[in-house]
This record gives C-alpha cells, sequence and structure tokens, in this order.
C-alpha cells in the first residue's frame, strides 16, 4: 500500500474518523469533569459532529472508493449523513434539559450518541456486506445501552434486554445471508455479488440469502414481522434516544436496503415480492394498531411502522425516482418526527411526563404557539397539504405508478388515510378539550430553537418540494 492511497483512504473516511475521534476525547474529558461541569458536553458534541458535517461538505465533488471497495464517499453517502448529523444534532439540543431532568446527563450519554453516529455514517458508505454488518453493529450496541440508560426505571431495563434479544436474533439471521451469498458469490462486495452470478440470477440459493439478508435488515426499519420491539423500545427509553431511533437507525437502515436490494444481482431476483407484501402489511399494521393507543410514545412507535411501511413502497418502486423518493421521504420525517418528539420532551416537567395523549387536552387554550407547532407536526405526519409530510408521501406514489404498481399505490393513499385519523384525534384533544390541570413545558433556549428549526424544515420543504426531489435526485448513488 503506497502513502498516496492510505492518504486517500483516510481522506474518503475523515468524517468518521472525526466523529470517533472526538467521542474518544470526549469520553476521557467526561471523566475529568466535576460535579456542575456538564454544561460544555452538549456544546462540545455538537461542535463534533459540526466539523463532520463540514468534511463531509469538502468530499461531496466527486466519489471516492477506499477499503479495496468496501467502503465509498459519494454524494449518496453525503445525502444521508446530512440527515443522521441533523437527528443527532436536535437530539443533542432536546438531550440538555431533559438529561438533568431525568439524571442521564453524564459524558457516557452523549459519546453512545456520536458512536451509533459514526456506526450509521460507516453504513452508508459501505459497499461491502462485511463493512455494513461492522458499522451496523457499532450502532446497534450504543443503541441498546441508550434505550437503558434509565437504569432505575424498570420499563428501560425491559426495553433495553427485548431489544438486545431481538437485535442478536436479526443479526445471526443477517450474517446467515452473509454467509451464502459469500459461499455462492465467493465475495461479499455487492458490485461484485452481481457479475459473480450474471449467468444464473434466479438460483434458489441465491433467493434464500436474500431473504436472510433482507430479514436482517427490516428488523432495523422496525418492518414487520420483525417490528415487535419498536412499541416497547420506544416507550421505555429515554424519550430522547427514541426520537433519535426513530430517525437516524431508521434512515441507516434504509440507506443499507437501497444500496443491497437495488444491486443488479438482487433486482434480478424474485425478493421484490417479498418486498411488496412487506410494505404493505407494515404500513397496515401501524396504521391499524395505532388507532387504539393511549400512550403517545408508543402510538408514535406505531407511526413510526407505518412510515417505514410507506416508505418501503418507494424501494418496490426502484430506479432512480424510487429512490429519490425514499431519500426525501427519509429527510423529511427527520423533520417532522424530531419536532413531534421535542413537543412530548418539552413536558417532561417535575411530575408531569407528557407521554399519555389526555395529558395535552386543552393545550391549544394555555399555550396556542406551541399547540400550532404540534398542529403543524401531526398535519404533516398525517400527509396533509401544504407539509412537507405531503410532498413525501405523494413522490413515493409517483414513483410507484410510474413503475406500473398502481394497486399497490391505492393500497397506500388508502393506509395513509387510515393513519391520518389518530393524528387528527390528537388534533381534537389539543384544540377542541378544555384544560385537566395547569403545567409549564420545560421550554429551554435549545428546546426553542429545535422546535423552530423542524417547523421549518417541514413548512420550507412543503413549499419548495422541487428542489428538494431534485437534491435527493442528484445525490442517487452518485448522481
Amino acid at each position: 500500500m503506497t502513502g498516496a492511497v492510505l492518504f486517500q483512504w483516510v481522506l474518503a473516511s475523515l468524517p468518521e474518523i472525526i466523529v470517533i475521534t472526538g467521542a474518544c476525547i470526549l469520553l476521557i474529558l467526561g471523566q475529568l469533569m466535576r460535579d456542575g461541569q456538564d454544561h460544555w458536553l452538549v456544546s462540545a458534541s455538537v461542535a463534533i459532529v459540526l466539523i463532520a458535517a463540514l468534511a463531509t461538505l469538502m468530499l461531496a465533488g466527486e466519489v471516492r472508493p477506499a477499503y479495496s471497495g468496501m467502503f465509498v464517499a459519494d454524494r449518496f453517502a453525503v445525502f444521508f449523513k446530512f440527515v443522521f448529523y441533523l437527528a443527532t444534532v436536535l437530539t443533542f439540543l432536546l438531550s440538555r434539559k431533559y438529561a438533568d431532568i431525568e439524571g442521564i446527563g453524564s459524558s457516557e450519554y452523549y459519546v453512545m450518541l456520536l458512536f451509533a453516529l459514526s456506526g450509521m455514517m460507516i453504513m452508508a458508505s459501505s459497499t461491502d456486506l462485511l463493512s455494513i454488518y461492522v458499522g451496523l453493529e457499532l450502532m446497534v450496541l450504543c443503541t441498546y445501552v441508550l434505550t437503558g440508560f434509565l437504569r432505575h426505571e424498570r420499563r428501560s431495563n425491559e426495553a433495553a434486554l427485548k431489544y438486545v434479544i431481538l437485535g442478536a436474533v436479526s443479526t445471526g439471521i443477517f450474517l446467515y445471508g452473509v454467509s451464502l451469498v459469500y459461499g455462492l458469490t465467493g465475495t461479499t462486495q455487492l458490485d461484485a455479488m452481481a457479475a459473480a452470478v450474471s449467468g444464473d440470477p434466479f438460483d434458489p440459493g441465491l433467493l434464500l440469502a436474500v431473504v436472510f439478508i433482507v430479514a436482517g435488515l427490516v428488523f432495523k426499519i422496525g418492518a414487520v414481522p420483525f417490528h415487535m420491539w419498536v412499541p416497547d423500545v420506544y416507550e421505555g427509553a429515554p424519550t430522547t434516544v427514541t426520537a433519535f431511533m426513530s430517525v437516524g437507525p431508521k434512515a441507516a437502515g434504509f440507506a443499507v436496503i437501497l444500496r443491497v436490494f437495488l444491486n443488479p444481482l438482487v433486482a434480478a431476483s424474485d425478493v421484490w415480492i417479498i418486498v411488496a407484501v412487506i410494505a404493505v402489511v407494515t404500513a397496515a399494521l401501524g396504521s391499524f394498531v395505532a388507532l387504539v393507543q393511549d400512550n403517545f410514545k408508543r402510538l408514535l412507535a406505531y407511526s413510526s411502522i407505518a412510515h417505514a411501511g410507506f416508505a418501503t413502497f418507494g424501494v418496490v418502486a426502484g430506479g432512480a425516482d424510487g429512490v429519490a423518493s425514499v431519500m426525501l421521504y427519509l429527510l423529511i420525517y427527520a423533520f417532522m418526527n424530531l419536532g413531534i418528539f421535542g413537543a412530548v420532551i418539552m413536558m417532561r416537567n417535575g411530575d408531569f411526563s407528557g407521554e399519555v395523549i389526555e395529558d395535552y387536552a386543552g393545550f391549544a387554550k394555555s399555550h396556542p404557539g406551541l399547540a400550532l407547532l404540534m398542529l403543524i407536526y401531526l398535519f404533516s405526519l398525517a400527509g396533509i397539504p401544504p407539509t412537507a409530510g405531503f410532498f413525501a408521501k405523494f413522490y413515493v406514489l409517483v414513483a410507484l405508478v410510474e413503475r406500473g404498481f398502481v394497486f399497490l399505490a391505492v393500497v397506500a393513499v388508502l393506509l395513509s388515510a387510515v393513519a391520518a385519523y389518530f393524528y387528527i384525534r390528537i388534533v381534537m384533544v389539543i384544540y377542541m378539550r378544555e384544560p385537566e390541570r395547569a403545567f409549564e413545558p420545560a421550554l429551554t433556549p435549545l428546546v426553542r430553537t429545535t422546535l423552530f428549526c423542524t417547523a421549518a424544515g417541514t413548512i420550507g420543504i412543503g413549499l419548495f418540494p422541487a428542489w428538494f426531489l431534485r437534491l435527493a435526485q442528484q445525490s442517487v448513488f452518485g448522481g
């Protein structure tokens, strides 16, 4: 290996190196921190992410392969990395007050979020099944720890235990699929896989391998039939961690799915029928089960499942338009979902948790400005125009129709109508009920900043959707 090659490898993975190095430094400095000096943790964590974002922006101009074809810095990876940065930075801003209330404001909390971010970044840039696995494990091991960070709460411990057990099973399934692919093709690189079996793309062994890999990955996005962990983990984890998991790891899972399952090898197999069934069942289960939820976090968990199913319709559509629609969907979902979770987090003050939907009764009368923000987020999640959520679903439907999946588009519209009901039900509670008790949200400058950014993103993309769609289209596998 020459010095020039090593330099190119380091340059391609510079953002990941910055995040990992920054997390290690933060971990060491955190041990030297005295009581009452934890106020700088948020600033340091945000600074690390912003430096990595600047390095990522510098690499956005060209495709930079590295590590013998296992890693690539291209526009596709850059797009997803900025979604990850958005989710992580806003989670940091939401965590300052919440961490103090829950007693989790230690350096390890922020370090775990940074390491999870680095795992997601590796996943977005990976072009080899083994490097995907490395990023995947780095991400999920950190989220296991973060889920159980409320060590003295039984439901947090229970959620972490369920997550670890089911996550280990899904990882084993994924690795078994990888081993089958390697046995059939002699490689784990995505591009080489297609060339190795171009003569017989319908090999039954290959189809079995792809099915195992699909099963391992759909767990990460919370799709049926590997969705059972989502409600318990979302409810039991600290709300800031739930907000992060609902956006970052989900987007990372879709980044891998788009790279793996739009590979010519997989595109030639019959796995698309399976993916279409998964999309329909996931969207249906999430939409219908959310109708009967009274806990806000569990409702948002089933909402997350429904949105995962809807985004999967874009994967089924395939092609450049299908990929771009999924990428835009995930960007919009990051803004609106972090916004609604920010509203839940600000309600955590004193003995008031804000986790029950009835807690928001009459919220419009006591806090009209905050209620208006919640209205924007909920309408966007429901896909009501002119919010960004409408265009997220619209472009997925357009991709389906253009590829001839008219029946799936009709099913998606009907399920979206079902999902709209439980969002509107919350709006009715906020605006049509009388307040049941007086409370004061935990509004800090950082929380206000987060709510402003998420609302601006939700409205801004809704006003200029075509510009953001072009950005996603230019980022499809290097544009």
